[in-house]
């Protein structure tokens, strides 16, 4: 090394600077690549995310490469900046600390900070480009890196430690609940939150959707021919439930065309209804909501009647209320649908029927009542209070308080909900 010009060795430690800064902007750039990007680039023909993926899918021999490489190279610079520190002010323990000094700071700032820095913020890219050389040094190489894998593999099982090869694992439903909250740019927000829902799918039951008992149109077939054939007239459903006497009676599903068919011809009877009534199809409070929509996808009826464990009724649930889950609601003029839109007032506060579910109410208003319970803000209030509720009664749940307006028997029929108020807090 002494018989080289000055000029020479200098460029040689440029060279190795320029080596040692490769390998670590490989390194960060390729640990912090997007797998599912380069996945997709592969698949449309990109040689440089091809080679990628093929470097990770053998992370051992891939750092056992750039680590060898790193050490090897990092310990030249060191030795060649010693040499010239020596050659030029002579051998003695200043001179020593001064090029240790100055072989330290070249491999952190230029070697290691700045490539690093670099690799993170840019990592696909710079991982692609890298991606060929690398490729060159992992054959040139792997007889070193073999031995070197092997003496670790030997140490790890003397140690009884297992060596678990690295495995490209999918994402979990949170982290891609991350990847969709942060695609803000690209993906609109409407879609966001069908993306979002779609994830949260799994996790819901039939209760978080159905139409709650109190909300349920049916036909009784105790009533007058005359107030039934209204009530069909009228309906602004395609289906009812059809009961005898009360509505934990069922006894079928009417196709409303089908009776005002029979209306139109003179032929309508409580007898020809419950000829063409169609079987209920009951389903047990918790259900599953994506395997009540597969349900739904196998059988003509595309209305289930949701029992609890004693076989009373709690609510309906029909595909239209499980695909607005996902997309929002749809507009109709159904006077008695459950599609209500809630807005605060100008002083913060709102009245909701007891009924209203309380993921509806969380959605649109931007609150945090517990969903672990009760469905309904009703049966939220009776469980907080475990007495019968009273009127003019104030409770303080989460960030809002709710006052009880009117009461008819156990069922709580008007809240006021306001933020962050409080009147009378019972505990």
């Amino acid at each position: 090394m002494s018989e080289l010009p000055f000029w020479s060795q200098i460029l040689i430690l440029m060279f190795l600077l320029v080596l040692s800064a490769f390998f670590s902007i490989s390194e960060t750039s390729l640990m912090a690549v997007n797998r599912y990007r380069m996945r997709h680039l592969a698949e449309n023909g990109n040689r440089g995310a091809k080679q990628v993926l093929a470097l990770l899918k053998q992370t051992d021999k891939l750092l056992g490469t750039i680590l060898l490489g790193n050490n090897v190279v990092n310990a030249a610079l060191t030795a060649l900046v010693t040499a010239l520190a020596i050659k030029a002010f002579g051998n003695n323990d200043q001179v020593l600390a001064m090029a240790t000094t100055t072989a330290a700071l070249l491999l952190i700032v230029f070697a290691e900070l700045i490539p690093k820095v670099t690799g993170a913020n840019k990592p696909d890219g710079i991982a692609m480009f890298a991606s060929y050389i690398l490729m060159i040094f992992v054959w040139l190489l792997r007889p070193f890196v073999f031995a070197i894998n092997q003496i670790v593999s030997w140490m790890m099982a003397l140690a009884k430690l297992e060596l678990k090869t690295s495995k490209d694992e999918g994402l979990t439903r949170e982290e891609l609940r991350s990847a969709v909250l942060e695609s803000a740019g690209f993906i609109p927000l409407h879609n966001r939150k069908i993306l979002l829902n779609l994830l949260d799918l799994e996790e819901l039951t039939v209760d978080d959707v159905m139409i709650p008992h109190g909300k349920i149109e049916y036909l009784d077939l105790e009533e007058d021919d005359e107030v039934l054939t209204q009530q069909i007239a009228t309906s602004f459903h395609s289906r009812l439930l059809v009961c005898d006497k009360d509505l934990n009676s069922p006894i079928g599903i009417l196709h409303v065309k089908r009776a005002i068919s029979l209306i139109l011809k003179n032929e309508f009877s409580k007898e020809n209804i419950i000829e063409i009534l169609q079987p209920i199809h009951f389903i047990p409070l918790g259900a599953k909501l994506f395997t009540e929509l597969k349900s739904f996808q196998n059988r003509a009826e595309n209305i289930s009647v949701i029992v609890d464990e004693y076989g009373e009724i709690q609510g309906i649930v029909t595909p239209q209320d499980i695909i607005e889950e996902l997309v929002g609601e749809f507009k109709t003029t159904d006077p008695t649908s459950m599609n209500q839109k809630f807005l605060w007032d100008n002083s913060g506060e709102i009245v909701v029927d007891g009924l209203t579910p309380i993921r509806d109410l969380n959605k649109q208003l931007g609150i945090n009542l517990p969903l672990d319970g009760p469905r309904t803000i009703n049966g939220l209030l009776l469980e907080t209070l475990q007495d019968l509720p009273q009127t003019n009664l104030s409770v303080k749940i989460e960030d809002v308080t709710a006052e009880i307006l009117s009461v008819q028997g156990r069922l709580i029929k008007k809240i006021r909900i306001k933020k962050h108020v409080i009147n009378k807090q019972v505990s």
